[in-house]
């Protein structure tokens, strides 16, 4: 029994509509790689659609510039993971101090393991040539972060557990931590005399460090 052509042309129109759906992905994954691998300004469109598959002219469909589709990277790799950061904050039930381990640990497993926390340090380092993408970085990266940061440390105050200090300032000691860690993955780990260190034990010891100074007595 020979199948129906109609079956035929139904299947390779769906085949053809989930894999349209799945592009703006492709390209997403594939630019993530080529911007951390070789910089924004190194980074061609055609590289990326040719990475993912596509044609240029088939990229510029869902991205419309460079800048655009880095902006894009940003969303879908670091900030979108904040709407269920700030869930799990609210229906934390453990001291603050655990929930501050959780949060170092939670970006380390999530973001900095991976590739994405490469788009960090391409930030740092390209941020006097790009000011437009450090400026949505920092909406919707860096703000949010310290936000959260800063709850963390607020309930903790709150609740009696930390004494009075100033959170903004002490979000920076703990965003340096990760800066920190994240140079290192970058930069340092691929020489085998510096690629001694454990991200979440470093993570964990620098969190106990704070919250001791914080801690009340």
């Amino acid at each position: 029994m020979h199948p129906s052509p109609f079956l035929t042309e139904t299947s390779s129109a769906h085949k053809r509509e989930r894999r349209k759906e799945a592009r703006p992905g492709e390209l997403l994954d594939a630019a993530l790689g080529l911007f951390v691998s070789k910089g924004f300004s190194a980074t061609k469109v055609e590289d990326v659609a040719a990475s993912a598959g596509v044609s240029k002219g088939t990229l510029f469909l869902y991205f419309s510039s460079k800048e655009d589709l880095f902006k894009a990277v940003i969303r879908a790799n670091l900030a979108d993971h904040f709407p269920a950061w700030n869930q799990e904050f609210e229906e934390f039930q453990g001291t603050s101090p655990d929930m501050l381990e959780y949060a170092m640990l939670s970006w380390w497993q999530r973001i900095g393991s991976t590739d994405a926390s490469g788009i960090t340090k391409l930030v740092m380092s390209e941020a006097n040539n790009f000011p437009e993408v450090v400026q949505f970085y920092d909406q919707e990266v860096i703000r949010p972060g310290h936000i959260l940061f800063q709850r963390i440390l607020q309930r903790g105050i709150d609740r009696g557990e930390f004494v009075v200090f100033n959170t903004v300032l002490a979000v920076h000691s703990l965003v340096s931590a990760i800066v920190y860690v994240t140079m290192w993955k970058h930069a340092l780990a691929c020489n085998a005399s510096h690629n001694t260190l454990n991200p979440e034990t470093f993570l964990r010891n620098h969190v106990d460090l704070m919250v001791q100074a914080w801690r009340r007595r």
